[in-house]
């Protein structure tokens, strides 16, 4: 790891630590300040729960902002209301106000945390623990996720409703993949898919997925350094 990605890795960890961790201490400690053991009930469950998922979830920035947004979210709420005795419609417009606020702040951090990860993406995040996704261009709603074991494509379907979610996704671990090239789209290809998704024509750079005899066409604008992404982690799951 350089010391360019080494510098951007602390700084992601520190982020992700605060509110995963950071956030449930502060709110356990405020809250054991103002309201004793009685007021500490939740913020100690906090703050388990941010023990347990911290690990799990440290290396996976899909995960980041919806965690932030939801002990933000508590964490604002729960050191608004504790250190007195407020009125009923106080109260209610804590819950109203101070949750959307706190979740703003969490959901901030966490695309703080992402961003410092990601722009610009370094080919050398292949040799990290870390899950990556990219949105792919001309694909409403479809990602590719390059996790250490495993490459996903998945897409959010326009009407919810009768929709399979195994019909929305293929995974294929890295030893399936027999295939990875960068290719140059016109705009005239009719692109088809292993799973329904809603594709425009959009020419471009993009990625050619060959993996378990399934042909995947994906268009990106960072099809270069998807490529080299995929390839390392395909070649270290050969390796292996």
């Amino acid at each position: 790891m350089s010391g360019e990605l080494a510098r951007r890795h602390r700084k992601v960890q520190l982020v992700v630590g605060l509110i995963y961790l950071g956030l449930p201490v502060l709110t356990l400690g405020v809250s054991l300040a103002t309201a004793g053991l009685t007021g500490a009930v939740l913020p100690a469950v906090l703050l388990v729960l941010g023990v347990l998922l911290f690990p799990r979830q440290r290396f996976r920035p899909q995960r980041w902002r919806m965690t932030g947004a939801i002990f933000g979210a508590v964490s604002a709420v729960y050191l608004t209301l504790v250190p007195d005795n407020f009125a009923l419609v106080f109260i209610l417009l804590a819950v109203l106000v101070i949750w959307w606020l706190g979740a703003g702040v969490g959901v901030a951090l966490a695309a703080y945390a992402e961003r410092t990860l990601l722009v610009p993406v370094d080919p050398e995040l292949a040799g990290t623990p870390y899950e990556l996704a990219f949105r792919l261009r001309g694909l409403w709603g479809t990602s590719i996720v390059l996790g250490t074991e495993t490459v996903s494509i998945h897409t959010i379907p326009r009407k919810l409703r009768g929709a399979n979610p195994e019909d929305l996704r293929r995974t294929y671990p890295f030893t399936k993949v027999t295939g990875v090239h960068e290719v140059d789209l016109t705009g005239s290809e009719r692109l088809r898919f292993p799973i329904p998704v809603a594709a425009v024509r959009t020419p471009g750079p993009a990625v050619i997925l060959q993996a378990a005899g399934d042909d995947w066409v994906l268009p990106t604008n960072l099809a270069p350094t998807l490529t080299q992404l995929l390839q390392h982690r395909v070649d270290g799951a050969k390796s292996a």
